[in-house]
């Protein structure tokens, strides 16, 4: 199964990053993301087995152990690739705390021997692929206010023609 650890958004952010999603479609010609897949991805794990996944819920307990809320503070647009066929997205600031849970879980997961994507954690919140960015287009935007997150989840990814579907498999509260 397809797996990845990410950082839950609470209600609130949810729908401040859906209303900032709407106000760019009317800028952005792309593929904007379901707000059922909002998330922050602390690890991208790929393909795993159940006693993997196993492995992997210990490693939540253990990483998330004395973790508390996490404080998370939009900082402007970014994306990945090039502006004509770009993955667009909401930008996190690198606040200590959020930087400390991604390398909290990603130094448990390789110590329970459990293989990740190692490129370096960016914290952000994908709003739209294959998008065509035209960067003087993008005026008078209302950003999401601070907000803060209370879980981490282990999800199974499904991809499929209309994008992709996500199943919590496990959650820790965090606090």
């Amino acid at each position: 199964m397809r797996t990845f650890i990410a950082l839950d958004l609470s209600n609130e952010l949810i729908e401040q990053v859906a209303d900032l999603s709407r106000q760019l479609s009317s800028m952005v010609r792309g593929r904007f993301v379901a707000r059922s897949t909002y998330h922050v991805t602390l690890a991208f794990l790929g393909e795993i087995g159940e006693a993997e996944a196993r492995r992997v819920m210990d490693v939540l307990d253990t990483a998330c152990a004395h973790a508390a809320a996490i404080r998370l503070v939009p900082d402007g647009l970014g994306i990945y690739g090039k502006p004509v066929d770009a993955t667009l997205l909401l930008k996190l600031a690198h606040g200590r705390d959020l930087m400390n849970l991604a390398m909290a879980v990603r130094e448990e997961l390789r110590a329970q021997g459990v293989s990740y994507d190692e490129k370096a954690f960016d914290p952000h919140v994908t709003l739209a692929r294959r998008a065509r960015v035209l960067p003087q287009a993008l005026s008078d935007l209302v950003f999401p206010a601070e907000s803060s997150s209370n879980s981490v989840t282990l999800y199974k990814s499904e991809l499929s023609q209309e994008g992709a579907t996500y199943k919590p498999l496990y959650t820790v509260n965090l606090g």
